[in-house]
């Protein structure tokens, strides 16, 4: 294992700002890891700690195959990180819309431009993302509509769902769409944020040995997962709650539902009473569910995929 310094920024005030790597194996750049880059990303944080642990170690065994690289980025923005801010400290903006970054603009830009130009040297891109609305998804690899997608690579990770996102304007900053644009890129989404759930992490860990070891970059034996159900996120039914308040959730992400079934209540905050009862409008998974104890009305707090056959 080789620890490097991606990018480095001067400061006036504090030690310098630091993206550090942490390299496995050497000659052809094979995969590069990234964790978390926002602040509040911890989920994504201890997965690739989880990583540099599992290679430094299968490293010594001589498990990283001959003429292979891998680089694992843990974090990008430690300074949101250590004072508890989602996004850059001094200036409130977010790293992850400033792809693919210019190196003469604004902190962000520069830092975003900085990791881009190192990452890019990579074949395979992975990020262990979150996602903007608060909640738990069921684990999947997610991938943009670039006309570069590859559902096949995506599915030797061996997660669940592979889900298709058509790409939105605000989409085009970030660095999964630049990275995919560059070559094959894939965002692993898991559980939680700004906690650990062990359980998901696992999976998500797990995927990426597992994408590794079928990629011939490592020799690693792991079970063979599930063969992921491909999906367009356009297919997906939203459910919104009717009214802002104190949210019960009375379902879970991965629960089979029936039409009607009731998924969850909005309480008066002051008064306890119900105000809303969110019920599902069709027979189908629960992909995503809301966990924040306060939702704002019209707030989507599940999503369904849709069964189409009984």
């Amino acid at each position: 294992m080789k620890k490097d310094i991606i990018y480095s920024l001067s400061s006036p005030y504090r030690d310098d700002f630091r993206v550090t790597g942490y390299r496995f194996g050497k000659g052809g750049k094979s995969c590069c890891i990234i964790g978390s880059i926002r602040g509040n990303e911890i989920q994504q944080l201890y997965m690739c700690s989880q990583l540099v642990h599992t290679l430094e170690f299968l490293e010594r065994k001589g498990c990283i195959s001959y003429d292979r690289e891998i680089l694992i980025i843990p974090s990008i923005n430690s300074y949101g990180t250590n004072i508890g801010r989602r996004f850059w400290c001094l200036d409130n903006t977010d790293i992850n819309r400033m792809f693919p970054g210019d190196p003469g603009g604004e902190t962000t830009e520069r830092i975003a431009a900085g990791v881009f130009e190192e990452i890019c040297k990579f074949q395979y891109g992975v990020q262990f993302a979150s996602f903007y609305i608060p909640g738990m998804f069921i684990p999947h690899v997610r991938m943009m509509k670039t006309c570069k997608e590859n559902t096949s690579l995506a599915n030797l990770f061996g997660l669940p769902y592979v889900v298709l996102r058509t790409p939105s304007a605000m989409d085009q900053s970030t660095l999964n769409y630049n990275w995919q644009v560059g070559g094959a890129a894939f965002s692993v989404y898991t559980n939680a944020t700004e906690s650990i759930d062990e359980k998901s992490a696992e999976q998500g860990v797990s995927a990426v040995l597992r994408f590794l070891s079928r990629m011939g970059v490592i020799k690693y034996r792991c079970h063979g997962g599930f063969m992921g159900t491909i999906i367009d996120e356009d297919d997906m039914m939203d459910v919104k709650c009717g009214a802002a308040g104190i949210y019960r959730g009375l379902r879970k992400c991965g629960d089979e539902v029936e039409k009607g079934d009731l998924l969850a209540q909005v309480i008066h905050p002051y008064e306890g009473g119900v105000m809303s009862e969110v019920r599902a409008p069709a027979e189908g998974i629960l992909f995503f569910a809301h966990e924040s104890p306060l939702v704002m009305e019209n707030t989507v707090v599940f999503k369904v995929i849709k069964r189409l056959h009984k």
